[in-house]
């Protein structure tokens, strides 16, 4: 047989053994051996609904004088001055028995339903009620005036923010809402016949205000200026006590609170 003829025979064995296979052969096996994907979950639990507001009776609320006479008889049966009761009821509801605020507090004191389990009321609707409301506050407020020793700043301060909030920061709270609040308060306490002393309170106050203003002026410094530009120093002139501006002496023998270091600008 002639040899160059037997040639194309072995190719033809020898050709599957040394040619990769199809890419649709390879595609095949790809798909037979590659393990499934897991769907991602479809049965996620969804956010917990915010609970709804309580909402006040449909009867007729009492009057100003009814609260009035109210107030009197529950602060005389707790021992705390039905003043600072009625300066707490003007600032929180404007003595309306049937306010809810946007947080969830109710009725004359707005009293919080967590804190009224605190004295045995576990009906967020009994807070309605204007004397289970009262008596619930003035119990609060009473007990805030043990804890701190008959502080009404202190006290009305811990009554809107929070005791754990006073604590934390060593009486000194900055929140907005509650110096406002603080001020509110001392003055339909004063406007009312309150004799008890408050003006340190509101010294108190003007202070936290200004601290709150600094830090607002640091955080926009740290956010828009560039500390490297900042090539002046300056030095205190004055004992560190008198270096806030509450407690800085005025007149014409005053020295500034700081000067410029002269090294700085040579």
């Amino acid at each position: 047989m002639n040899p160059v003829a037997i040639r194309p025979l072995w190719l033809l064995v020898l050709l599957p053994l040394v040619c990769p296979a199809a890419p649709a052969e390879k595609a095949a096996k790809a798909q037979a051996t590659a393990q499934p994907v897991a769907a991602p979950p479809t049965d996620l639990p969804a956010a917990p609904a915010r609970a709804p507001l309580p909402s006040p009776p449909s009867g007729p609320k009492p009057s100003r004088e009814q609260v009035r006479a109210m107030i009197d008889e529950v602060a005389k049966q707790y021992g705390v001055e039905r003043e600072l009761v009625r300066a707490v009821v003007g600032a929180e509801s404007n003595f309306n028995a049937h306010a809810v605020s946007r947080v969830g507090a109710v009725g004359l004191m707005q009293v919080m339903p967590a804190t009224a389990g605190d004295y045995g009321v576990t009906s967020t609707a009994a807070l309605f009620d204007p004397k289970t409301n009262l008596r619930t506050g003035t119990r609060h407020l009473k007990r805030l005036l043990d804890k701190y020793k008959g502080d009404y700043g202190r006290v009305i301060m811990a009554y809107n923010a929070g005791e754990g909030v006073v604590d934390r920061t060593n009486s000194n709270v900055t929140y907005q809402e509650t110096l406002d609040y603080t001020e509110a308060v001392i003055g339909n306490y004063r406007r009312g016949g309150g004799a008890a002393p408050t003006a340190g309170a509101l010294t108190k106050v003007r202070l936290l205000r200004g601290m709150r203003n600094r830090g607002q002026a640091r955080r926009l410094l740290k956010k828009y200026l560039d500390p490297s530009l900042l090539s002046l120093k300056v030095k205190p002139t004055l004992a560190l006590y008198s270096l806030s501006p509450a407690l800085h002496a005025v007149g014409p023998e005053s020295r500034p609170m700081f000067e410029l270091d002269q090294r700085s600008m040579r």
